[in-house]
């Protein structure tokens, strides 16, 4: 209490401070206040004191690295120490998660580097390096949320407007190496006007395409691919080929970006951005008006998503360098298991084997890897698990990204392996799996879909000539939304343009494929 004194005499953040004991619905609005005014540069000048904001920050930060240190317990439960870098020019989002791989003895020598000393990512990287480079540690940032960026996020120019070059690229794919595919304020994997084919793209866009983080900026049909990871993902491509450097080769995580303390992502389970939005009859229909422009509604937040990581113990060090080499997962809720592995000799008796990861491992690479040149085609060995308590799968597909001859990037969906008695159509198509939501209990029924599905696949249009990536979506049968349980639970009021169902899923990292 002693730290924040100064902070409370201005009598703004005494409302918000009082605001926050009372909890509840008062907790949240302050927050909400407090993030619009950040976004849009009115909070009070109290918040901008060097002097009086490092003092508090250094208390925070060193106290809350000490309950990480008491939480954390190597083998059993791992806590990261990080924060969040909250860069917002004129509310395009820029925030990057940054995550440390060490303890309080080094990350306590620094303070974390703040957007209220630079909101351009480059001055950021520029601090973690000279943390490295001081302390001996290891830290890494993810970019989030670039859905809400209006284009800022993975764009073809710096924060200056510059064109990418090398010095750049390398330095982003070296503190960069991945990003946050879906979240609580939207999904940003893929988008229909980049991905007309994709009858998948969009997941969970509802109310977030229409503009920035607080709405100050609405949303033009140009930025939507400087927003998109799969978009990112073909113009690290093209960079690359220019430049020699790849800025956009990232493995994927999803997050829930909630301000709860709880890590739940699920649907029957859902307890909101904030704590003003916990479970109650009001929230599905809640209205935020954010800046002049534009609302957002309650019914719009997902409730997603978790980061999967594959590493050899449950440690920071095993996990961090897990990370690092981009051997990850993402999920929009369910725990699914996955496994993505290239190569070249892959067949049927690999993937149905007792060993296949070994036998995955042993031939090829895994999820976040670079396959080598190789004799024809590469081929890939994936898999999936439905998360016990959740539905089951519909289908599995890989995504390719590549860039053709003439230098323009291209991608196409391939469904390649699915349940139930279906098959491709003459259109290309596979057809749905069908749907079995009763909205009025809400419940689903497993008698569609698998548990399990998996296979071996070989690119069919593979140029040997054409840098290309590829990635897994494992796709589940249709089941409520969260919105759903609350028209059960609490007579919510849900609006009539709610989405109650959707379709579950979970994105591996790439596997990229660099011609010599």
């Amino acid at each position: 209490m002693r730290a924040i004194q100064p902070l409370i005499a201005d009598p703004t953040v005494k409302r918000w401070h009082e605001m926050m004991q009372a909890g509840g619905m008062q907790s949240g609005l302050a927050t909400r206040e407090m993030i619009d005014g950040h976004a849009a540069g009115t909070n009070p000048d109290i918040m901008h004191n060097i002097e009086v904001m490092g003092g508090i920050a250094r208390t925070v930060w060193s106290s809350r690295g000490e309950i990480v240190e008491q939480y954390n317990d190597p083998g059993d439960f791992t806590a990261f120490i990080g924060y969040e870098y909250t860069s917002t020019p004129g509310g395009d989002n820029l925030h990057r998660v940054v995550i440390f791989k060490d303890g309080i003895e080094k990350t306590n020598t620094i303070m974390p580097f703040s957007s209220g000393t630079s909101e351009n990512p480059e001055d950021l990287w520029a601090a973690l390096a000279a943390y490295e480079e001081n302390t001996g540690g290891s830290v890494l940032a993810i970019p989030h949320n670039s859905n809400l960026s209006n284009g800022k996020m993975f764009a073809f120019s710096d924060f200056e407007g510059n064109p990418l070059d090398a010095d750049y690229a390398s330095k982003r794919a070296r503190w960069e190496p991945l990003v946050e595919i879906t979240q609580i304020k939207g999904d940003s994997e893929a988008h229909p006007f980049m991905s007309p084919n994709d009858e998948f793209a969009g997941f969970g866009d509802a109310g977030w395409e229409r503009g920035n983080l607080n709405m100050s900026g609405l949303k033009e049909d140009s930025m939507l691919p400087g927003d998109y990871v799969r978009e990112a993902l073909k113009r690290g491509l093209r960079i690359e080929s220019e430049t020699g450097h790849n800025p956009f080769k990232m493995g994927v995580i999803g997050s829930t970006d909630s301000h709860t303390g709880l890590a739940t992502a699920d649907e029957a389970n859902f307890f909101g951005k904030h704590v003003g939005v916990e479970p109650n009859a009001k929230r599905a229909a809640r209205i935020a008006q954010l800046g002049s422009n534009d609302v957002r509604i309650g019914w719009q937040y997902l409730s997603s998503g978790y980061a999967a990581v594959w590493a050899t113990d449950n440690t920071r060090e095993a996990l961090f360098d897990a990370m690092m080499r981009k051997e990850v997962y993402a999920t929009t809720g369910p725990r699914i298991t996955l496994r993505f592995f290239g190569g070249y000799d892959f067949d049927g008796d690999d993937v149905a084997a007792d060993d296949m990861v070994a036998r995955g491992y042993s031939k090829g690479v895994p999820m976040g890897g670079d396959l080598p040149e190789g004799e024809g085609a590469p081929s890939f060995m994936l898999s999936a698990l439905m998360d016990p308590e959740s539905a089951h799968l519909d289908r599995m597909q890989i995504v390719k990204g590549w860039l053709d001859a003439d230098g323009n990037t291209q991608e196409q969906v391939f469904d390649v392996v699915w349940s139930d008695d279906r098959a491709i159509g003459d259109d290309g198509k596979l057809p749905p799996v069908g749907d079995t939501v009763d909205l009025s209990v809400p419940t689903w029924s497993n008698t569609i879909g698998a548990a399990e599905l998996k296979t071996t696949w070989s690119d069919p249009n593979f140029d040997p000539s054409q840098a290309a990536f590829y990635y897994v979506r494992a796709i589940e049968i249709p089941t409520p939304r969260w919105p759903a349980y609350d028209a059960v639970r609490f007579g919510a009021d849900v609006p009539e343009d709610a989405t109650l169902k959707a379709q579950e899923r979970a994105y591996s990292s790439p596997i990229w494929y660099t011609p010599k």
